[in-house]
């Protein structure tokens, strides 16, 4: 088939969209960290990239979207006619119709594939190992993420039965939060947690990755359509319609529960909103948007202090986020699925559907966030057992990033108990004390 040059450059630029997401992501992630963590918490993100790709290119992308030979085995993973993706290289396009270079769709996906390990950082922020994290983000992709894409995506057993997930709640975000709550558990609790103030250190750079992944998401929920029509359209103002609505329901929730609206709650809660919309966003109605990023803003704002109650120290609400919002949006479609993508999908109960694609789409997050789970509490405690996946007490508490990288993520010069710095020790004369008259200097760490 001949190239279609409109829908491969809005691919590419979709992709290029997408793949802006993971340091959107890192910005997000480390500004909601202390200041002696952050560029830990960033490395961990540009990790993923590097990680992910070389695996997706030597098996990741023939694990989950080429055929098996064995049909029972192919219900569960791929084969391997794209190792290295040279069959990608050697066709054309794709033969789903599209125009599209095979490639494109394979790097597409890949961005995919980056942000989902990426997401399972935030859980593990402060106490992660960077190199047990690497060990792990390759492994996890391999065994868990390429397998769960096969499942939803590719031709593996609940893509056969008929579930809806337009561009990755269960694949991407469900399957994430599920792996970040187990891996939580492995690494158990911070130091001090709950006993110590734990807040953001820059939520400047929080609203400036919300920002970035909210106009990233644009290619990741759009771009999914695989091409330039009306679909992609819908999911474009679906997508901007559920974000602001969660981000407002959140506002909403944290003014009349705590008597403040913040910054960290319109960037959390434009994040539910993305989440949540993710998997319904090319298949139900603008009103429908609305309702679900209702849904999502006002029920994770709750989620995220679920930890507290029930114990597990998730850094960065990645549960309460992503495993919560990706749940509602999964399931919504069984209620408001409007558009049937395939022939054997079925419209949601207001629109006139039976109870069959309710049960698939309950069915869908159960699955892939149990199996998500337990795979990864596996992996997590093999990893911690052989060479271990948590830093001592006294790298944590120093801060990860002078112990494991040698840097700081702010270097701000001397500061003075008294108030005087580089900046006006340079002062004209007739505006500071006299020599003997200057108190005495004690020096504290910037």
């Amino acid at each position: 088939m001949k190239i279609d040059s409109g829908t491969t450059a809005w691919m590419l630029a979709a992709t290029a969209l997408v793949l802006l997401m993971t340091p959107g992501l890192a910005l997000f992630y480390g500004g909601m960290t202390r200041a002696k963590s952050v560029l830990n918490m960033m490395m961990m993100s540009f990790g993923a990239i590097i990680t992910v790709t070389i695996a997706w290119v030597l098996f990741g992308h023939s694990l989950a979207f080429t055929d098996n030979p064995s049909s029972a085995i192919n219900n569960i993973v791929g084969g391997f006619d794209a190792l290295g993706l040279q069959s990608l290289v050697d066709t054309a396009t794709k033969d789903d119709g599209t125009g599209m270079p095979s490639l494109v769709f394979s790097a597409f996906q890949l961005t995919f594939a980056i942000i989902t390990v990426a997401l399972i950082s935030g859980a593990i922020a402060d106490r992660a190992k960077f190199g047990a994290w690497i060990v792990f983000s390759v492994i996890w992709a391999t065994i868990v993420y390429f397998p769960v894409a096969h499942w939803v995506w590719g031709t593996g057993w609940l893509n056969t039965m008929g579930i809806e997930d337009f561009a990755g709640g269960t694949v991407v975000h469900i399957n994430a939060g599920a792996a970040a709550l187990a891996l939580a558990l492995v690494l158990g609790k911070r130091h001090g947690w709950r006993k110590e103030p734990m807040r953001p250190h820059n939520l400047t750079l929080v609203l400036l990755g919300a920002g970035l992944l909210w106009f990233g998401w644009f290619g990741f929920n759009a771009g999914s359509e695989l091409a330039v029509d009306g679909t992609a359209a819908l999911a474009f103002m679906n997508t901007q319609i559920a974000t602001a609505m969660a981000a407002g329901a959140w506002l909403i929730v944290e003014k009349l529960r705590d008597g403040h609206a913040t910054s960290l709650g319109v960037a959390s809660g434009a994040v539910a909103g993305l989440v949540a919309i993710t998997p319904a966003c090319g298949f139900v109605d603008p009103w429908a948007a609305l309702v679900i990023g209702l849904l999502a803003g006002a029920i994770c704002a709750y989620a995220v202090g679920l930890k507290y109650r029930l114990g597990y120290d998730d850094s960065l609400d990645v549960v309460g986020v992503h495993l919560v919002g990706g749940v509602i949006g999964a399931v919504s479609l069984g209620f408001l699925a409007a558009y049937p993508f395939l022939p054997q999908q079925s419209e949601g109960l207001f629109y006139g559907g039976g109870l069959g694609q309710l049960g698939l789409q309950v069915l869908g997050p159960v699955a892939v966030g149990g199996y998500s789970f337990v795979i990864t509490w596996i992996l997590g405690k093999i990893i911690d057992k052989t060479m271990g996946f948590r830093v001592s007490t006294e790298e944590e508490v120093t801060g990860i990033d002078v112990t494991t990288h040698a840097e700081t993520g702010y270097d701000l010069g001397t500061v003075y108990a008294s108030g005087v710095t580089s900046a006006n020790a340079a002062a004209p004369a007739q505006n500071q004390q006299p020599a003997q008259q200057k108190p005495a200097q004690k020096k504290v760490d910037a």
